[in-house]
């Protein structure tokens, strides 16, 4: 993918049409329905290979029950800007999630503005390597930090 393709899919600009025969609630989500309910609002401010800053403010549907950002949410958001930071390294898919490790450090509240940048340890044959670092955009304080592996599988040659 193409910075320009990673910055409209991290922004919402690419949309999935998931019409079906079954009527139910749930099959007229989206596809990777959650990706979206977690990283709405989310603005690409830098990405170049190998590195993305983005920002958001902390809508209130990714609270938890003490009123800040649910670490379920946090997860995802490491799991899908470190995998768009695989994509800016010329790769066309990121592979399959092998780990994922999440420290949190802060919390961030309803409507605070948090920076995210996710960076490529290594790229390699067979694995990637990623940092996340989610920040309060107002002082630079670290909420989380988080790290992700994937593994790329091969491509057949066939």
């Amino acid at each position: 993918m193409d910075l320009e393709s990673v910055k409209k899919y991290l922004e919402g600009e690419e949309t999935e049409n998931n019409e079906g025969a079954d009527s139910s609630k749930v099959t007229k989500l989206p596809n990777r329905f959650i990706e979206r309910f977690v990283t709405q609002g989310v603005k690409v401010d830098l990405i170049e290979p190998g590195r993305i800053i983005c920002s958001m403010k902390i809508p209130p549907h990714l609270l938890n029950a003490g009123n800040f950002l649910h670490g379920g949410a946090t997860a995802t958001i490491v799991d899908v800007i470190g995998s768009a930071v695989v994509y800016t390294s010329g790769l066309t898919q990121t592979g399959v999630s092998v780990e994922i490790n999440v420290s949190y450090l802060d919390a961030a509240f309803l409507n605070e503005e948090i920076e995210i940048e996710a960076r490529t340890l290594r790229v390699g044959k067979a694995v990637a390597v990623v940092s996340v670092e989610l920040r309060k955009k107002k002082n630079g304080k670290i909420i989380a930090q988080g790290r992700h592996t994937k593994y790329l599988a091969p491509r057949s040659k066939l």
